[in-house]
């Protein structure tokens, strides 16, 4: 493993002393990271939900994820050669841009990729994901599931847009209405009807984007 180039001293500058010293102890905890793990890996994560990302931190208990500060997570690592913690780590700070986290790990890459591959979560779309699928509810008594739509609860998805009406206490269409289609971005109305109709269109899924090791970056095919 590469040893440190320099202690690494960096500059925060513009902030009060609580955010400062929050910073500073970021920059410190990442570095301290660095030197103990074998694996640094950059990732994204499609569909971020908090309960998902718990489970997936509970799994990797000997490890360390850093997420939310990419400007202060780069500065830890160093922006350019010059500046960098340890040989090669300008080009991991390089990819901290968007939403994006670090896991420090001593997990192979082959378990760290499988994981990942393997863990994936559906869970229903917010408003402004784009659908993945077209979704259409038939014409007639309206089915939530299996089972008929309860009739108290008719007044709120006439009232997201959904034209239905009671006939003789039965939620129903008249004619076929398209929730959704493949492409559309969701409104909140969208989205709290596939939220009703038990359609989850959305995907948590944590995507590894490269992997330091040893001075070395090297960049990890989308799966």
């Amino acid at each position: 493993m590469p040893k440190s180039k320099r202690v690494s001293v960096v500059a925060l500058t513009q902030t009060d002393k609580k955010g400062r010293g929050g910073k500073e102890k970021l920059i410190e905890e990442i570095q301290k990271s660095a030197d103990q793990y074998s694996y640094i890996w950059v990732f994204s994560v499609k569909d971020m939900r908090n309960t998902f990302l718990k489970e997936v931190r509970n799994d990797f208990k000997s490890s360390r994820f850093f997420m939310g500060k990419n400007r202060v997570m780069a500065k830890a690592l160093g922006n350019t050669p010059e500046e960098e913690y340890k040989t090669g780590l300008s080009k991991i700070a390089e990819q901290l841009n968007k939403e994006v986290g670090l896991l420090f790990t001593d997990k192979t890459p082959e378990e760290v990729k499988a994981y990942f591959n393997e863990f994936r979560q559906p869970d229903y779309a917010r408003s402004g994901v784009v659908a993945s699928q077209t979704i259409v509810i038939g014409e007639g008594a309206v089915k939530r599931g299996v089972d008929p739509m309860p009739h108290n609860m008719e007044p709120l998805i006439r009232s997201l847009g959904m034209p239905t009406l009671l006939r003789n206490g039965i939620v129903t269409l008249s004619a076929p209405y398209t929730i959704c289609k493949t492409g559309d971005v969701l409104s909140t109305n969208q989205s709290h009807l596939l939220k009703l109709f038990y359609h989850q269109l959305a995907e948590f899924h944590v995507q590894p984007i490269c992997c330091y090791h040893n001075g070395e970056v090297i960049n990890v095919d989308k799966q």
